[in-house]
């Protein structure tokens, strides 16, 4: 069965004409890689079809796969340079769908971390509204994060990569890895601190 295998021997089985293994693959990742493409494009529709062409890909490159090793980094090798290319075509900035708080100094969000930026919250109807303008203001956050120290930050804190991994992932090293996500942590912290001491409009 399909399901049973690790997605290693998936992608050799596609090699060898099985249609299903790669079908599995997509049913497999789909929702972790829509997540951090829907993240990294702000936008679904754009992120879906990142995702087709992201699998495309896999199927073009299918026969060019080391199985000696793991498919995940290479599929969100892919997935990640058909994003950039997609924000190289945009010459406007795409806001981001962020539904998780970080902690600031002060303010209601004392004692969140960083790493609840990067997870999936559940949250009901009774919390929609009530997140909905700190959402917005996360979103602004991290749409000041340049897209190269954005891309470390959801490998690193959202897809729970090691930095060996998101420098496989994004073909640098990892030198450069440690500090871009030190960059990022560094510049979402002041823009959020920033952002959380400024006065309303209209208030003295």
């Amino acid at each position: 069965m399909d399901a049973n295998q690790t997605d290693e021997q998936l992608l050799t089985a596609y090699r060898t004409g099985r249609t299903s293994a790669l079908e599995e693959l997509m049913r497999r990742h789909h929702d972790d890689l829509m997540r951090f493409l829907v993240r990294l494009v702000g936008d679904r529709s754009a992120a879906e079809d990142v995702f087709q062409e992201a699998f495309l890909q896999i199927h073009l490159s299918a026969g060019t796969f080391d199985a000696s090793r793991r498919f995940k980094p290479w599929l969100f090798t892919i997935a990640a340079n058909k994003a950039r290319d997609l924000l190289r075509k945009n010459s406007r900035r795409r806001t981001f769908d962020l539904s998780s708080p970080i902690g600031g100094r002060g303010g209601d969000d004392d004692g969140a971390t960083f790493v609840d930026l990067m997870k999936v919250s559940g949250m009901g109807p009774a919390d929609t509204v009530q997140a909905a303008e700190r959402d917005a203001r996360v979103q602004r956050a991290v749409q000041e994060l340049p897209p190269t120290l954005r891309e470390v930050l959801l490998l690193a804190y959202f897809q729970r990569m090691s930095y060996t991994q998101v420098a496989d992932v994004l073909g640098i090293p990892l030198g450069t890895v440690k500090s871009r996500l030190h960059a990022a942590v560094a510049a979402f912290a002041r823009q959020w601190e920033h952002m959380n001491t400024r006065k309303p409009e209209g208030r003295s």
